[in-house]
């Protein structure tokens, strides 16, 4: 099969919920793969409810994005006489595609859905060209390859199926010891079935030996103090080889993660679109240490992935601090405010105060300082109609963890390259119902005035973003867009799960 360019391979996203979803979206996914309450391997995923399924692919395809629904799960007698129901609720959605793993799944797909594509889950260890002509006949159109095989395995692969039989693999992501995913430990270990999506992932736990008679008593099997993690796989991390892919005949790389959340889908989305578009892969490899993760290698694609040590067993180097929601130029912002203050204009100098305060708030200066001359449209006026405060666009977002006024932050946004900010001129969108009684007494922060985004709301100068969940805004010099991220880097995290 001649060589081919990796911008023709689907990039494939994983979207545990309904934010996931729109964030791997937003940052460039060609297709989404989910799952609803039943039948999919991530159970802890927020996943969607089967009312839900229409609007998710509504949504999806109206930016041209298609839906691959998850019934991989190992079936019982009791599922399958469920499935025909369930493949019919995913046709009526108008799901393009369902992956399975199960023969019986694949039988009541073929009849209960015949307009919905079937391509066979990564957990039937597809690996030779004869078993997915097989699968083929039966009327399987993709085949998820297993992470166990080479990329000169595939590439034989290739060359021995006929062109319409398309494969899918894995490119990015945790990796499981088990073969093909199919694992009892968790099930023996926590009473918890990974084969039908409850996977407490004890293989991640650190192992050390205790003698039966010395109860209590820990001994590595490693000889320092650290124990092991004797069944803990590396991460995979395939950026700079999409080519070789694309060369072996791969038609869609696929991110794991659909029990991770959308800083984690925004991330690894955006480093592997930018690169199938034709970046260098070393200008977004940096990217890919932003989130959370164990240590990467290339899976099985050039031989043994080798095993994660445990030096660090989930690390990240930045942290999401917010999503925009809003961004408009800076003016805007405060028009409300301008518009309750007419004594601007009048010379009242009592109603003047809340503007005055706003615009001392807003410019960080000393009171009495002269704002800069040369006002502009996309600057704020201050008390002297002559004079301004330089500012672009005031972004208005959604906090997630905490910042503070003055810091940089780091922007990643689908259309551009990673951008900086500082944070400037930053205010609390408090809601209506707010008690704001105490805030300025307490230190909190200094009221502004009223909201003009939000009826009865206040705006409250503020030093730090700290209230998860709710809108603050600030000056950036830039337009940001709806669903962009901002971040921070904090270095030398251990977690348990990426935002």
């Amino acid at each position: 099969m001649p060589a081919s360019s990796c911008k023709t391979m689907e990039l494939l996203a994983p979207a545990g919920g309904w934010e996931q979803l729109e964030y791997a979206i937003h940052f460039g996914a060609d297709a989404v793969y989910l799952a609803s309450q039943r039948y999919g391997m991530r159970r802890r995923a927020d996943n969607f409810s089967e009312e839900d399924l229409p609007r998710v692919v509504e949504y999806a395809h109206a930016h041209g994005v298609d839906v691959h629904v998850t019934v991989n799960t190992m079936m019982t007698d009791a599922d399958i006489d469920d499935l025909p129901r369930y493949f019919g609720v995913l046709e009526a959605a108008g799901v393009d595609a369902v992956i399975v793993g199960d023969m019986g799944a694949l039988a009541a797909a073929r009849e209960a859905a015949p307009s919905v594509a079937v391509h066979l889950s990564t957990q039937a260890s597809c690996m030779n060209a004869e078993a997915a002509k097989l699968y083929a006949s039966l009327g399987v159109s993709r085949i998820v390859l297993a992470r166990e095989m080479s990329l000169a395995a595939i590439a034989e692969m290739r060359r021995r199926l006929p062109d319409e039989i398309e494969l899918e693999a894995f490119v990015h992501g945790a990796m499981c010891m088990a073969y093909s995913g199919r694992c009892l430990i968790s099930d023996h270990l926590a009473g918890r079935g990974a084969n039908v999506g409850h996977c407490a992932q004890p293989c991640r736990w650190k192992y050390a030996l205790v003698e039966e008679t010395r109860p209590g008593q820990y001994f590595s099997v490693e000889q320092d103090d650290r124990g092991t993690f004797i069944m803990s796989s590396n991460d995979m991390n395939m950026l700079s080889h999409l080519q070789e892919l694309a060369d072996a005949g791969v038609n869609s790389v696929k991110i794991e993660g659909r029990a991770k959340g959308a800083y984690y889908v925004a991330s690894t989305v955006t480093a592997y679109r930018h690169v199938l578009d034709g970046a260098p892969a070393d200008a977004w490899q940096a990217e890919l240490e932003t989130t959370s993760h164990r240590p990467y290698s290339t899976g099985f694609y050039f031989g043994d992935p080798g095993q994660n040590q445990g030096t660090v067993e989930y690390a990240r180097s930045h942290q999401m601090v917010a999503r925009v929601v809003g961004c408009a130029a800076e003016d805007g912002a405060l028009a409300a405010g301008r518009a309750q203050n007419t004594a601007l204009t009048s010379g009242d100098k009592d109603a003047m105060l809340p503007l005055q305060a706003a615009g001392d708030s807003l410019g960080q200066r000393e009171p009495g300082t002269p704002y800069p001359a040369a006002c502009c449209a996309s600057r704020i006026p201050s008390n002297n109609e002559n004079e301004c405060i330089a500012a672009s666009f005031r972004v208005d977002v959604l906090c997630r963890n905490r910042f503070f006024e003055g810091e940089e932050l780091e922007v990643i946004s689908p259309d551009a390259d990673v951008r900086t900010v500082r944070v400037e001129n930053l205010l609390w969108h408090a809601a209506p119902e707010t008690d704001l009684a105490d805030i300025e007494r307490d230190g909190i922060g200094r009221i502004v005035g009223s909201d003009p985004t939000c009826e009865g709301g206040m705006l409250v100068a503020v030093g730090v973003a700290n209230r998860t969940m709710e809108r603050y805004s600030f000056t950036v010099p830039f337009e940001l867009h709806e669903r962009d991220i901002l971040r921070i880097r904090r270095e030398g995290q251990d977690v348990g799960r990426s935002l």
